[in-house]
């Protein structure tokens, strides 16, 4: 096996944000009463959440917003897109969000059937920019948390994806050396780039196609693929 260690990104690369959120966001939607405050359909309030959402972080990977930002205006920002001005609302949607996401437990196809695969073969390192708090929480709630023997934050690291040091940081932990280990995720900039910041190989995994052109070691369109190169 050229490889000695397997690197993963969590949302949207094993835990499935897309499903878990919108689950999360049905639950405030009908618990809230927001149909009656001006938010007509539910397939609204969840488009303009993908869009703010996705916007904050993008903001925060680079390094422009605080994730304090992301927790307590993403909310804020919604509402207002519906005419909604209630600090109130906002901060306890915020609040709730963050609480019963982590919660849920969809993952993305066949992760499952990957995490068997590999557990046994290679020690397995979660590195992400989520929130050190709830991806603990993630795991558990997926029950997927003994396939991993480190999870690395961004908060726990003190860097963020794409810095090399994040990476730097985990490969320490683990014990193995740059040309040792992989990097599986699915953002070109924060998981691919920031691993080939560190010298270490990617396998981008892109289920929906999306084009691009970078230059990859791997790429895949469904998580089965890494039995076949790993």
């Amino acid at each position: 096996m050229k490889y000695k260690c397997i690197l993963f990104d969590l949302d949207h690369t094993i835990w499935d944000f897309e499903t878990n959120s919108a689950a999360t966001l049905a639950e405030l939607y009908a618990q809230h009463g927001l149909e009656n405050l001006g938010v007509a359909r539910f397939t609204d309030f969840q488009q303009v959440f993908s869009e703010i959402n996705t916007s904050l972080w993008a903001r925060y990977d680079a390094g422009q917003i605080t994730r304090e930002e992301i927790r307590f205006h993403r909310f804020r920002t919604i509402l207002a897109h519906f005419g909604i001005a209630d600090e109130a609302l906002s901060m306890k949607l915020s609040e709730e969000y963050v609480r019963q996401s982590p919660r849920k437990s969809a993952l993305m196809p066949n992760a499952l059937r990957s995490l068997e695969y590999l557990a046994p073969r290679y020690p397995l390192t979660i590195v992400t920019n989520g929130f050190e708090e709830i991806q603990g929480t993630k795991l558990a709630a997926a029950g997927i948390t003994h396939y991993f023997k480190n999870v690395v934050t961004s908060a726990r690291a003190g860097y963020k994806k794409p810095a090399r040091e994040i990476f730097d940081f985990a490969l320490a932990e683990a014990g193995f050396a740059p040309h040792q280990a992989v990097m599986i995720g699915d953002n070109l900039q924060t998981d691919i780039g920031g691993a080939r910041n560190a010298c270490i190989d990617t396998i981008f995994y892109n289920p929906h196609r999306v084009a691009h052109r970078e230059v990859l070691t791997h790429e895949i369109h469904d998580l089965n693929q890494l039995i076949e190169i790993l």
